[in-house]
């Protein structure tokens, strides 16, 4: 429902009390549809929230979507730009290539840059976070330095938090020279459950050359460009801005192949040795993707966004969700 709002609530009618129901449903964006799930007597597991740990990587769909969308967003920037990405010595004389910069080295971003380069692109990166810094130069990006204090940029889950507005605002204007000097610019910095920052100004837009791309990875929220629009190509002075809210689902094979995989991982590891599914509060990766269970919401962020008081630590279990039934699924 979460992640289907216009279609999904018709599930919601076929959806019994105490089975489970795993998948993206967005419950720090739409956290309503959590409680109408909880309201279903559904047992829900929403796999964006599963942590960033090692023992988990196997599960991230997040990761395993925002691969292919950093990779896709590539391949849209180069067919539209009206000149190929790499650096070419012909006959007819030399070919500069292309200038593509990065916003945000989460996944998706540092999926870009790889792409990026293997087609032949200059590529610079930028990231909130410094410690990133590595892995863009490990792909052949050149690293982005912006004189601003970033010390606590970064959350516990490896996520970029939300900077106040203040750091924003400098942020843009050290940037508007990049984006003005680049051909391509793919931007991807999302907060979970918030808005979008506004990284990329109409100004900074307007002062790039005519034909250049702006893919916009993070439209759906707001998006990182001020002229983006969610599912929208936007021309603006010669410029054209994309706003693409579901690439994965423009490569569907290995979307679907990479989801799967994830899904039955997550199910593996609550399996116990007869096969059955045991919902263990104590492993951390259930815990932490847990929102419903026993007609309530029990995710403490999703319940805080619908206002509701945090349950008690020693509130016991429902008895009645305790492991699913061979009907559950």
């Amino acid at each position: 429902m979460g992640a289907n709002p216009e279609a999904g609530r018709g599930d919601l009618e076929l959806v019994r009390d105490g089975q489970i129901v795993i998948g993206m449903s967005d419950p720090l964006g739409n956290a309503q549809a959590a409680a109408d799930l909880a309201s279903a007597g559904a047992v829900h597991f929403a796999l964006e929230l599963i942590p960033r740990i090692t023992r988990a990587q196997s599960m991230d769909v997040l990761s395993s979507q925002a691969t292919i969308a950093g990779y896709r967003a590539v391949l849209i920037a180069a067919t539209e730009l009206p000149k190929m990405f790499p650096m070419m010595m012909t006959a007819a004389g030399t070919l500069s290539p292309a200038r593509v910069f990065v916003i945000g080295a989460g996944v998706a971003g540092l999926q870009a840059i790889a792409t990026a380069k293997r087609l032949g692109a200059v590529v610079h990166a930028y990231d909130v976070r410094p410690a990133v810094r590595e892995q863009c130069e490990s792909l052949g990006a050149k690293f982005v330095e912006m004189e601003l204090d970033a010390a606590e940029s970064e959350d516990a889950g490896g996520y970029a938090k939300q900077m106040d507005e203040d750091f924003y605002r400098r942020q843009r204007e050290l940037m508007t020279k990049v984006v003005s000097e680049s051909h391509v610019v793919i931007t991807t910095a999302a907060i979970p459950g918030k808005e979008s920052p506004l990284l990329v100004t109409a100004d900074a837009v307007h002062q790039m050359a005519a034909g250049s791309v702006i893919v916009d990875l993070a439209a759906e929220r707001g998006g990182n460009c001020e002229l983006s629009r969610a599912n929208e190509r936007v021309e603006e002075q010669g410029v054209t801005v994309f706003g693409p809210t579901n690439l994965p689902s423009e490569v569907p094979t290995h979307a679907s192949q990479m989801f799967a995989n994830n899904c039955v991982n997550f199910l593996k590891n609550m399996a116990n040795k007869e096969n059955q599914i045991e919902i263990d509060m104590d492993d951390e990766i259930v815990a932490g993707t847990i929102v419903t269970r026993g007609g309530e919401v029990v995710h403490s962020r999703v319940r805080e966004i619908l206002g509701l008081e945090p349950l008690p630590a020693d509130e016991p279990e429902p008895e009645e969700n305790a492991a699913a039934t061979e009907e559950s699924k």
